[in-house]
């Protein structure tokens, strides 16, 4: 997997990345997803910084991870990260963990798009400094779910308060903040016997300090949970683990 368009670094999974499993954490795993990719258009000249200055920024739509194999704390692995195909407004970036010997531990897709500072439209990617051809195979082939689950009052699991440590360099919670959020209505026990396989978020609304989430978590007997955040009435973040 050679191309211009993938960035690749080695990382160790340090003490900072782990959870009590003393394995790569899931929201911390999404952490370094999040890292390669700003990494990825730093080097293609169409990061934050780059759009800022554009008048425009990058806005999550969705994100899907697949999880073959969480490393171990002070595990060597390689990370690398490309954009995988572009539509008008929307385009896909895929990511692939592998240890130092190739083997595929997780792989990741989001779904993004960019929008205009001033009044929030979205802005045509073509109009824009980013790749629109040459891209590399790939990585990720599951297509993102529709969610069609009906959430009743038997399952909340708590409420969250949005503090200032939780806010981004938009002013909005973070999108890490979200899965922390839904991570939190499991307990520890749950994942000291469950591993988690796989995990999709829609990001469908933003937050601000002070607001306050109520978070539903339902149980479908199979092995999958969905979980739902809600600010006021609007549902913010619909999600599977």
């Amino acid at each position: 997997m050679e191309n211009k368009l993938i960035y690749t670094q080695n990382r160790k999974i340090s003490s900072a990345y782990i959870d009590s499993t003393v394995k790569l954490g899931i929201a911390h795993a999404v952490n370094l997803v999040q890292d390669n990719m700003t990494e990825c258009f730093g080097m293609l000249k169409c990061d934050g910084v780059t759009y800022r200055d554009l008048n425009v920024f990058w806005a999550f739509t969705k994100i899907k991870v697949k999880f073959e194999k969480r490393p171990a704390w002070r595990d060597e692995i390689i990370a690398k990260t490309f954009p995988a195909n572009v539509a008008g407004f929307r385009t896909n970036v895929q990511s692939i963990f592998t240890d130092l010997d190739g083997n595929k531990l997780y792989t990741a897709n989001q779904e993004m798009c960019v929008l205009d500072f001033e009044n929030h439209r979205p802005v045509k990617l073509s109009t824009l400094p980013y790749p629109s051809e040459d891209f590399p195979p790939s990585v990720f082939d599951q297509p993102f779910e529709k969610f069609n689950v009906d959430f009743t009052e038997n399952d909340f699991a708590f409420e969250q308060v949005i503090r200032s440590t939780m806010i981004d360099m938009s002013h909005h919670m973070t999108n890490n903040e979200y899965i922390k959020c839904s991570l939190n209505a499991f307990t520890d026990d749950f994942f000291q016997s469950h591993e988690v396989k796989e995990l999709e978020g829609h990001y469908t609304g933003e937050c601000k300090e002070g607001q306050t989430l109520h978070v539903f978590k339902h149980d479908c007997g199979n092995g999958t949970f969905y979980i739902k955040i809600f600010e006021c009435n609007c549902d913010v973040w619909p999600s599977s683990f």
